[in-house]
């Protein structure tokens, strides 16, 4: 319950301070610093708890990888999700209905933002693979690393697709704005980035 627990504060925060970058209209780098810092902040501060998912894609990952349960990517996809609701709930309470709350939607063509949203989460899937499972990556600069492909995802990104790469963090503003405008590649493209992924490292791992 504690593990479940922390991915709830975790996924909450991420999309709080990230989305919340968004609705306080930061513009497009400080937006994209703001989710890599509080994905680093987090995997700091609950990785050892939970491992810091935050992420249904990165469960399910784990769980094609065989690093975690099946059943238990399930329930911990189930309190991102609550998380992440939470977390634009608290944006809309406290900023007001005419705020924005980050709700991702394609800047270009749906085919683009799906291929941009599968890409990216292909990149970042495999980086938070390589540092939380392989014994010979640098774990002590795991935090970073993931923090700092998720800033790079929404710096090069973030104008095409709103670089989410994430169904719980494009799901929750969704749910409490009540807009589900193409929601679908939210949720699709992360999970076959998510799973190509896991496959990819899985192979690049094997000895020679």
């Amino acid at each position: 319950m504690r593990a479940h627990v922390a991915e709830l504060i975790g996924t909450f925060a991420l999309v709080f301070f990230g989305c919340g970058a968004i609705a306080n209209e930061l513009g497009p780098v400080p937006t994209a610093l703001s989710f890599g810092l509080v994905i680093a902040t987090m995997i700091y501060t609950l990785g050892h708890i939970s491992g810091a998912h935050l992420n249904p894609a990165v469960s399910i990952a784990f769980a094609v990888g065989r690093h975690f349960p099946w059943r238990r990517a399930a329930s911990y996809s189930v309190m991102q999700l609550l998380g992440a609701g939470l977390g634009a709930l608290a944006l809309r309470l406290t900023l007001g209905p005419a705020a924005s709350l980050g709700v991702t939607h394609p800047a270009a063509s749906v085919g683009q933002a799906f291929a941009w949203e599968t890409v990216m989460t292909f990149v970042l899937v495999l980086v938070v693979t390589a540092v939380a499972t392989d014994t010979r990556a640098v774990g002590e600069a795991a935090a970073l690393a993931i923090g700092g492909v998720v800033a790079l995802d929404a710096l090069v990104g973030g104008s095409i697709s709103g670089a989410s790469m994430n169904p719980a963090r494009s799901i929750g503003p969704a749910l409490i704005a009540g807009d589900f405008v193409d929601l679908w590649v939210y949720v699709a493209a992360p999970v076959l980035g998510a799973v190509g992924a896991a496959y990819a490292y899985r192979w690049l791992r094997k000895p020679p």
